[in-house]
């Protein structure tokens, strides 16, 4: 989802003229056969590690190397694809205890989210105070799934011509308007295709799955401990319905609504509703803090001053890059994390008062990352877009969220031309995988959410706590942040480490108290 919604008062959603069809008995035969055969290639191939060069500059403890995985599972002797991979190694240091030495218990995976997120970076985490004793036990391991980075890349339009400012963001949105984005779907699609071939088909979650298999066995690892963030969870779900007697112990942080009738349409329209209320709690916090910023002493007066900021904004942009398109997306960014809440803040408050440098400095495109930023989009939405049904009628999408944005603005229509080149996809769809293990098939697993994340509604944990039998659901109560695991609040992070280190969970549920509210700032 957009990197992914409590199901909102938009009713009943009709995927009307929507094609989704299932692999047929001798598609699906032949793609556990190629799983099978792919992974037993890996485990006696392995993987070298050696310089992470190509990755920039590391520490010298984190190396980097590839596995080769097929493009098409059903012809696992065919296209080979490699998808680059990161570790650093167990530390064994106990940093509690300096004379212990800990002992290994294998590899810990790591995908962060997205679709079209790489893990890259992720073993570097080790080396923050609240992972010391994971890596202590664990080879922290990251890699960029397929499509993604230096993993047979994907690309729907040049990057050049990706990052387009300074742009406009209507709440409200006109016909006219409407018909540009339409037309704008329809050519991203084309270019997905245009530039991406045949084998665009093959970049879906199924696959995903099937490639942390492949990846599990390269590793040595003859069961699988995991830990996905966000979009991770989906495809880590994904693995855990298809491969229950291969998984150790897994970790769903922020965790996504797996529920087939929600991938992926109605759980954007979910998020585009919860985005709302988070909206709505950092403009809460903004107003608390009215004496620090001068933005209005209720939330309604904090939105008025966004929308004088937008208005302004349109006639002229800040330092000729930053529309309301860039404001919005600066602002929306703030609802995944509260601890972005006191610079945004002060960046709007610097600019109404005159100095639209703050607003320049986190709002702006930064044209360095362009390709980056392109690859990433193009793999999103080719995921998305793969994964399930779609409606294919634009005005199953105009109605709902039409209906939508009365009561949710602030994401909703720019979360349509995010995901609207799906009605107009050019390849078939999978259908989705009815994620779900009955009593014995699956080993304890830990799913982590914030009671108030909007990317991934916390509709969706309970959804997946439902669906996975022996699972045990841990919330971070009144908070927001997207992605919880590993970060301020210590309650959460007991949890964490009580299960990876010890396998010890709670009986069914637990909650922690939040963390707590990020402090104002004048000043970057």
């Amino acid at each position: 989802m957009r990197v992914p919604v409590l199901y909102s008062a938009v009713g009943s959603l009709l995927l009307a003229g929507v094609g989704a069809a299932p692999a047929s008995g001798a598609e699906a035969a032949a793609e556990v056969r190629g799983v099978a055969v792919a992974v037993a290639r890996a485990e006696a191939g392995g993987i070298t590690f050696g310089s992470c060069s190509a990755e920039g500059e590391m520490p010298g403890s984190m190396r980097c190397g590839t596995v080769s995985v097929p493009l098409d599972y059903a012809d696992p002797y065919g296209k080979q694809i490699k998808l680059t991979v990161s570790r650093v190694k167990a530390t064994h240091k106990d940093p509690n205890n300096s004379k212990r030495r800990v002992p290994r218990q294998g590899a810990l995976v790591f995908n962060p989210g997205g679709p079209g997120a790489s893990g890259m970076y992720f073993p570097l985490i080790g080396l923050m105070p609240e992972w010391k004793r994971i890596a202590a036990a664990y080879d922290l391991v990251g890699y960029a799934p397929r499509g993604v980075g230096r993993s047979a890349p994907l690309s729907c339009q040049d990057p050049l011509k990706f990052f387009k400012g300074p742009a406009q963001a209507p709440t409200h949105p006109s016909e006219s308007y409407k018909r540009e984005r339409i037309a704008q779907a329809k050519a991203y699609a084309r270019g997905c295709a245009k530039r991406s071939g045949s084998a665009l088909r093959h970049y879906h979650s199924l696959n995903n799955a099937r490639d942390l298999d492949v990846l599990r066995a390269a590793l040595g690892e003859e069961k699988l401990t995991f830990m996905g963030a966000s979009y991770g969870t989906y495809y880590g779900a994904l693995y855990a319905t298809l491969f229950p007697s291969h998984v150790r112990r897994m970790v769903f942080d922020a965790a996504v609504n797996p529920d087939p009738e929600q991938i992926w349409y109605r759980n954007n329209l979910d998020q585009s509703a919860a985005f709302e209320a988070r909206w709505a709690d950092m403009r809460e916090w903004i107003a608390k803090h009215h004496k620090v910023y001068g933005l209005g002493d209720t939330p309604a007066k904090v939105l008025r001053s966004y929308e004088r900021a937008s208005t302004r904004l349109a006639r002229k942009p800040a330092g000729g890059k930053v529309g309301p398109g860039q404001l919005q997306n600066a602002f929306l960014q703030a609802g995944y994390y509260d601890d972005y809440w006191p610079y945004r803040a002060y960046a709007l408050s610097a600019y109404l008062k005159g100095d639209p440098q703050p607003l320049v400095d986190i709002a702006a495109p930064v044209t360095e990352a362009a390709a980056e930023a392109e690859n990433s989009r193009a793999v999103y939405t080719a995921v998305e877009c793969n994964d399930g049904p779609w409606p294919t009628d634009w005005r199953i999408w105009d109605r709902d969220n039409t209906r939508l944005a009365r009561v949710a603005p602030f994401e909703t229509w720019d979360n349509v031309w995010m995901n609207l080149p799906c009605a107009y996809w050019p390849v078939p769809r999978q259908r989705p995988l009815d994620v779900r293990t009955g009593p014995g098939e699956l080993p304890p697993t830990l799913i982590l959410a914030a009671e108030r994340d909007a990317a991934s509604p916390y509709q969706g944990a309970l959804e997946l706590h439902r669906r996975l039998w022996h699972s045990v659901l841990v919330t971070e109560r009144d908070a927001g942040t997207h992605g919880i695991g590993g970060g301020p609040n210590a309650c959460v992070n007991a949890h964490l480490d009580a299960y990876l280190l010890e396998g010890r969970l709670p009986v069914r549920r637990a909650s922690c108290a939040p963390h707590p509210e990020p402090r104002p700032e004048t000043e970057g």
